[in-house]
């Protein structure tokens, strides 16, 4: 190795001068210089970040004493509740991977993230156990269950033979079993709806959610200590990485069950609440809430929304409330968020329409993101900075994800040409902004949730009536997008809206159906191949025309 800096001396990589980077390290440090300040807020409940980090060393404990250990998958079927904090600590202490799971799914897929990931334990709230039970009964090979009985809830019934607390006191809260000793480790396992087939595995790196929790609070601009209100669920993404950022920010989380809007409003008033995150349905709910509901918030607030752009609307009327609202970009293989867009100090001049259509573009590139640009996907060149050539999102760094499990075919094609490839269609700005102008892969985000086309129109064609079957976004001032059904029936068969839409009820999670059904001959090329964007523009002119 050539000597640096002019000398023979080669200097090494040691245990005085490198660590490797963890988001367990930011419940070290502040349950050892916070430890009574309030790590959670839930109902009654409090607990101190110093609870915290002994309820943590306790599940890490008692997992590897029922043979959980490195790299062995726990997941987790749950509310935002104290209990899925805790795990975002406990599990990869003890050098398991956490794989939280989305509530809204059916069994089947459930199962299939089950089997895919290799669960040796699942932790499952009792609300969700009759789909939760589904899911175990199609599989042959069953984790040991654990459930989170919580007593704010009233309902559901037990499936493992051992509760959460049972789990905890069997652990050691002073347990320092397990170091880690690489960053490049795996710390969580995410699925995403991905447009074909079966949904992937994205495995996410120690490295990583460290950066991404950092970034958070620096694009952000979070305060120590901010009070973060959990109206973003926490199996998206380990909630965008916001459980690890609130102990590197030593702040305190609010937990709620439910998401609505007097619910959110009254734990704003109640405990201060300075930040909050969602999918556009939540920032909509609290805009458009009566305005009893609205009262004696008298202290500044900030919002992150991911997803669709909020409607003009919705920025005003939250900025009316004190909300700011940052907008920001991102995939499940890149952590979540990985662009946000800042907000200059000259848009402060601009009236509401304009500072709208700044605000909601996905932005630049998050601070510990080593790269995002604009490519030409053929020849892999930057688009010019024109805000008219479309390229596509890519991304590449330290917070993009290790690759898909068990799926080298699909990761090889996502990282082609050394960049991660989003799949969604953008302009470059002249300010260097990035836009959306298209999702390549067809999935409908509503409400936060990925809605896979291709399923959709799939569970359309098990219909004996269907001939042809597109799905489309369309906007809607609630959640989004929804999806909208163009069909195309058999000669000779008659099928009625509703009867479509409750055939996709008996097929898909209550999420997916779609919201509208256009029956009708559908346009196609020469060659039969459906043209979705005469469909989009058939349905946004309908919108408009309405």
């Amino acid at each position: 190795m050539k000597a640096l800096y002019g000398t023979s001396d080669v200097l090494e990589k040691t245990a005085v001068n490198f660590v490797p980077l963890s988001p367990i390290s930011f419940l070290l440090r502040t349950a050892e210089v916070y430890p009574d300040r309030i790590a959670i807020i839930y109902g009654d409940r409090r607990v101190t970040w110093k609870a915290l980090l002994e309820r943590s060393r306790r599940i890490a404990s008692a997992l590897a004493a029922v043979g959980v250990g490195l790299g062995d998958t726990v997941a987790v079927v749950a509310a935002n509740t104290p209990e899925m904090l805790e795990l975002h600590f406990g599990v990869p202490m003890c050098g398991a991977v956490l794989n939280t799971l989305n509530v809204r799914l059916d069994p089947a897929t459930l199962a299939f993230m089950l089997q895919h990931g290799e669960a040796k334990v699942l932790i499952t709230d009792t609300e969700y156990a009759d789909v939760v039970g589904s899911a175990l009964d199609l599989l042959n090979e069953k984790p040991i269950v654990i459930d989170i009985v919580d007593p704010a809830f009233d309902g559901g019934h037990r499936l493992g033979r051992n509760d959460f607390e049972q789990l905890l006191a069997n652990g050691d809260p002073t347990w320092q079993g397990y170091k880690i000793e690489d960053e490049w480790q795996s710390i969580a396992l995410n699925y995403t709806s991905g447009t074909t087939g079966n949904p992937k595995g994205v495995v996410y790196h120690h490295r990583g959610a460290y950066l991404v929790s950092l970034s958070n609070m620096i694009d952000w601009g979070m305060p120590r200590h901010s009070v973060f209100l959990w109206t973003l669920p926490l199996f998206h993404c380990n909630g965008w990485g916001f459980a690890w950022t609130l102990a590197a920010n030593a702040g305190t989380s609010v937990c709620m069950r439910k998401v609505e809007a007097s619910t959110i409003l009254s734990a704003i008033r109640e405990y201060g609440v300075t930040h909050y995150c969602g999918a556009p349905i939540v920032h909509a709910m609290l805009a458009f809430a009566p305005d009893e509901e609205k009262r004696d918030i008298r202290h500044a607030i900030c919002g992150l929304i991911g997803g669709a752009p909020a409607p003009a609307p919705v920025i005003e009327a939250l900025q009316k409330m004190g909300i700011e609202i940052t907008q920001i970009y991102g995939l499940t293989e890149v952590f979540g968020p990985s662009a946000v867009c800042v907000e200059q100090v000259e848009w402060k001049s601009l009236d509401l329409q304009d500072l709208v259509k700044r605000k909601s573009r996905q932005g630049v590139r998050y601070t510990a993101q080593e790269g995002m640009a604009v490519l030409d996907p053929m020849t892999m060149l930057p688009v010019p900075m024109d805000g008219e050539t479309v390229g596509e999102i890519m991304f590449r760094g330290n917070m993009t994800m290790k690759g898909y499990l068990k799926n080298p075919e699909a990761t090889n094609e996502a990282f082609e040409g050394g960049w991660f490839h989003s799949g969604d269609l953008a302009v470059l700005c002249p300010d260097g902004y990035v836009q959306i102008r298209d999702r390549s892969k067809d999935v409908i985000i509503s409400g936060g949730e990925n809605i896979n086309s291709l399923e959709l129109e799939e569970a359309l064609y098990t219909h004996p009536g269907v001939r042809l079957a597109a799905v489309v976004a369309q906007p809607d001032p609630r959640w989004g997008e929804t999806p909208c059904a163009f069909v195309e029936l058999i000669d000779g068969f008659s099928a009625s809206e509703a009867e479509l839409i409750e055939h996709c009820r008996t097929k898909l999670a209550r999420f997916k159906v779609p919201k509208k059904v256009v029956i009708g001959q559908l346009p196609k090329t020469s060659t039969g191949k459906i043209q979705k964007f005469q469909l989009r523009q058939q349905l946004m002119s309908s919108i408009f025309s309405d």
